[in-house]
């Protein structure tokens, strides 16, 4: 029964892979419960290996049934409550938000590493490592691709919403947070993603937070990311 669903997530200004699971949960219009626990803190060491096996966050609780990682829990919600609509219902769309999504999930680790997410502040004019701008390169060669052959179908990678706009939702962030040049039709999805209910939702619940992770914090001039 999906009102046995909690999630179990990090910070909402830091996680993006708790963003991940948490946007597509948001999406699928099911109700669940959630669970912050803030990283790197006493509370984090004292409770984390009660919910979460790998040690890591998001975890999905499903009655006695625990799935952790993003892609794996989309994955289930998907299987066990949407009949599969997680994903587009055309076989070669399906295909390709598939094989994006498993990118976006297994790559682009300089991005990860040198633009972190956070839903605190922006960072206008920020000084791109190149490392992180191949990585960069790479996405919005993928999201030209997916705009490209199905805007017309709506605003999503995918016309609809799926589960590659979750994976790629903290990405969206970052690059509205670090001042990522983009095309326009790059910039419009941006806005689709940040004007989306649930993740101004989370970035309101992320400014309210008080916990800060130095690592997390790039060392730059910076305003308020809202």
């Amino acid at each position: 029964m999906a009102e046995d669903l909690s999630l179990i997530i990090g910070n909402k200004c830091y996680s993006s892979w708790s963003l991940r699971a948490w946007f597509f949960l948001k999406h699928s219009g099911l109700d669940f419960r959630e669970r912050r626990i803030p990283l790197e803190t006493d509370q984090w060491r004292r409770e984390i290996l009660d919910y979460s096996p790998s040690g890591k966050v998001p975890v999905l609780m499903h009655g006695e049934i625990r799935v952790w990682d993003s892609m794996a829990i989309c994955e289930y919600v998907s299987e066990t409550f949407l009949a599969g609509g997680g994903w587009p219902p055309d076989p070669a769309a399906r295909a390709l938000a598939r094989s994006v999504s498993a990118e976006m999930h297994s790559g682009f680790p300089h991005l990860r590493a040198q633009l972190p997410m956070n839903c605190r502040r922006r960072f206008p004019g920020y000084p791109i490592p190149g490392d992180a701008a191949m990585d960069i390169a790479r996405v919005l060669e993928i999201w030209d691709l997916c705009l490209a052959r199905y805007a017309p179908q709506g605003p999503w990678l995918f016309g609809s919403f799926s589960i590659a706009d979750a994976m790629f939702a903290p990405v969206a962030l970052r690059f509205y947070g670090y001042d990522v040049k983009l095309s326009a039709g790059e910039e419009q999805y941006v806005r689709t993603v940040l004007d989306d209910e649930a993740i101004r939702d989370w970035i309101r619940a992320a400014c309210r937070e008080t916990e800060t992770i130095a690592a997390e914090e790039a060392d730059h001039p910076h305003v308020a990311f809202v």
